[in-house]
Parts: structure tokens; sequence; C-alpha cells
């Protein structure tokens, strides 16, 4: 007995240590898992979930923050360029929302500081939602189930959009894709990944990918030239982080995308323009790093991406308050 004891205690103690040993090995490598998010104003978050997908917060009363950030399609639309107010085609790939906390900036320039900054743009862009803040405000204020929430959350009489755009920024914070495969190999499990998908991590990481591609989110903690060594023949007019600095030297820069549940979030750039991850890959190994994959390299690389797809965030889908009789109707064919 005493014998069975002490090699329990022994394997125990090696588990410990395997434990311990994996632990700081998944800390030195150049991707974190990630976290569930942490001090949550959970009024707040209701409130936000259904300012997002209420489309009465846009001029023609039919697009919603779902519509271009699709929480059942990666957080994104699938499409170049998404479709705003009078079907106008934007100039600019819509980024995923998810983990779009962990983002150094909002935007492919970065113009927005942090979530709620970027909240209220879309609504005021007469190339998306095409409102303005005083008439979602009076549409909001129209409501009286609204008018109730807003008060019992912010605990003021009139409802203004800082306070729109805090709960909506709330609720995106809750957006999160945490324990991916590729979080579980981080955090232990060995068995998490195939041979090949670590072949592939391998490569990524060898290669150069993580210089940009790091952190938490795999992306979207800096800015870097889009065609570093080869250039870039973009189809959109964007000239990224320069129209927010004024600097020329800045011309072509954009914000580094997160690759989390990247299978997702396709097309990829922000032109759109590859549809496919493998085509991704290829173009970034030769524009961004002067390597030209094989055809088995890029798809190792490839599988190693998708094992960063994460639990998408689950929730039930609020049911919104109806309009009272003095709601501003829209007017989707209003050409005005």
């Amino acid at each position: 007995m005493m014998k069975t004891k002490a090699v329990v205690s022994a394997l125990a103690l090696l588990a410990g240590l395997a434990s311990a040993d994996l632990a700081r090995a998944a800390s030195d490598e150049p991707i974190q898992p990630i976290s569930p998010p942490q001090n949550i104003n959970l009024g707040m978050v209701e409130l936000g979930k259904k300012l997002y997908f209420d489309p009465r917060l846009s001029k023609s009363g039919f697009i919603s923050c779902n519509s271009c950030h699709n929480l059942s399609m990666g957080g994104t639309d699938n499409i170049p360029t998404s479709i705003g107010d009078k079907w106008q085609q934007g100039p600019i790939n819509a980024p995923t929302v998810l983990n779009s906390s962990l983002n150094v900036a909002q935007f492919w320039d970065g113009r927005a500081a942090d979530l709620k900054a970027q909240a209220g743009g879309p609504i005021a862009n007469p190339g998306e939602m095409a409102f303005t803040h005083t008439l979602a405000l009076d549409v909001l204020e129209s409501i009286p189930a609204y008018v109730r929430e807003f008060k019992q959350v912010f605990g003021k009489d009139r409802i203004d959009i800082d306070q729109v755009t805090l709960a909506i920024a709330e609720f995106e914070k809750t957006l999160v894709t945490p324990n991916s495969r590729f979080d579980q190999w981080l955090l232990g499990r060995q068995d998490a990944l195939t041979a090949d998908e670590m072949a592939g991590y391998g490569l990524f990481k060898e290669s150069g990918c993580v210089a940009c591609h790091n952190g938490v989110a795999v992306g979207g903690n800096s800015f870097q030239k889009m065609g570093l060594v080869e250039p870039y023949k973009a189809s959109s007019p964007a000239e990224g982080r320069s129209a927010v600095t004024g600097k020329d030297a800045d011309r072509f820069n954009f914000k580094v995308p997160t690759l989390r549940n990247v299978e997702m979030t396709y097309p990829y750039f922000h032109d759109g323009a590859a549809n496919t991850l493998t085509e991704a890959v290829d173009t970034m190994g030769r524009l961004q790093l002067g390597k030209k994959f094989t055809k088995d390299e890029n798809a190792r690389i490839v599988a190693f991406l998708k094992t960063l797809t994460g639990e998408q965030p689950s929730f039930t889908l609020p049911v919104l308050p109806p309009s009272s009789d003095t709601t501003p109707r829209p007017k989707p064919f209003d050409k005005k």
C-alpha cells in the first residue's frame, strides 16, 4: 500500500511538473490564448445587443451593425466590400467584429481609438447607415421601452449618443472566441493539433509571419505596409493610415488583421481581393516576406490557420421593442 501511494504521489508530481513546463512553453510562444471577457456590465450588454441588431438606427430602416458584421458569419459579411445605403458599395472590406476589443485601434486605418469611438461612425456615414446621430436619437427616444431601458442602465432622463456608443461597445467586448484548438494546445493539450497543423505553425513562425501576426488576437496590434517586398496592386482606393496621419510615409499602411477565425472571414485583405486562405497565404508570402511557399507548405500553413477558429458567441437573439406611433418611419426609397 505504501509503495502504491508513493507511485501515485510520484506520478502526480511528474504531472504537475509537466503542466508547469507546458505553461512555461506556452508563455514563450508569440501567440497567447484568448481569455473570457472581464468586468462586463450585463445591463449595458443587453441594451447594446439590441442596438447592434436594430436596423432602425439606419436611414433605410434596413441596415444594422449586424448587416456588415454578421455574427453568424464570423463577424463579417463575406463579400469584398460591404453594401450600404441605396446599395452603395463601400470602399473597403468589413473587418470582423469578433475579438475587436483586442485591437490597438479600430478600422483598417485606425481612425477610431476604441470600440466606443468606432460605434458611432457607421450610423452617420452616408455610405453606410446614412443616418445622423440626432435622427438616431429621435428614433430611440420615441420608443418607450428604449427610454425605460436607457434610464435603467445609465440613470439619465435623456438618451445621448455617448450612451448609445458605450452600450454597443460593451456588447462588442463580449464577442471574443476562446477555446480554439490552438488555444487548447497552448494550454497543454498536446493532441489538440495534428502533425500537419504543427508543421504549419512551425512554418508560420520560421517564415516570419509572427512578426506581424502575434499576441492574443494573432494580429490587430500594429500597422504595416501592404507590399513590403513587392508592390500590392489594390482594387480599393483606400490609402490606409495616411488618411489619418496625413503622412505620405503611412500610405498603404493598414492595421494588421486578426487571424482569429480567419477561415470564416473571407475574402481577405483590405480590398477583399483574396477569396481563399490558400491565395492569401501565397500573396502574403511573396509580397510581405519575399517567399514563395510550395503547395505543401501553403497547405500546412492553411491547416494551422484553421485551428485558430474559436467558440463563436452564443446568446439569445434580442427581441427589439416595437416602434410607437410617433417613431419616424424609414424611407428606404427616398432619393433625396
